[in-house]
């Protein structure tokens, strides 16, 4: 992906009203990540972009949880699991 993370906010809001349904996780930053298959803004497959409006609320959410798990590996794999405040660096 680009050298840039994912947007963090992406995460489904946690209080959400039932009435207003899941909302997308569409950043309006819609660029596919051809190695991964997932746009650079939601890190959603074109699947599950194309077939958002006809998910229901569970089927919604599941997304909203893989992106979730998505971003996770990202932070992992670009940063190695390494916090930024890291103590032993702070007590050097």
């Amino acid at each position: 992906m680009s050298g840039r993370a994912p947007n963090p906010s992406s995460a489904m809001p946690a209080a959400m009203s039932s009435a207003t349904g899941t909302p997308s996780p569409c950043i309006s930053v819609c660029r596919m990540h051809e190695p991964s298959g997932l746009c650079e803004g939601c890190l959603r497959t074109l699947d599950e972009i194309a077939l958002w409006s006809t998910f229901d609320d569970a089927a919604k959410r599941a997304v909203w949880d893989a992106i979730e798990t998505r971003h996770a590996n990202w932070i992992a794999e670009r940063f190695g699991g390494k916090n930024s405040n890291n103590s032993d660096e702070a007590a050097s």
